[in-house]
């Protein structure tokens, strides 16, 4: 195995794990985002629901 050889796999090699790194970060961060969306939504549909349930005169908490 000659130098240049084993330079050019180190460096695709190391190319490669960054890329993979980049693409887990962000899929990680598109994970989060959705998460505290879905969150946010959860909140609003309880509030709302619970705004219903006091106008109806229920009790909420059942």
């Amino acid at each position: 195995m000659d130098g240049k050889t084993f330079i050019l796999g180190l460096s695709l090699g190391m190319l490669g794990g960054a890329l993979i790194v980049a693409h887990s970060h962000k899929a990680r961060q598109i994970v989060r985002d959705t998460e505290e969306q879905i969150r946010k939504k959860a909140e609003e549909l309880k509030k709302c629901k619970c705004c219903d349930c006091e106008k109806d005169g229920e009790n909420p908490e059942e």
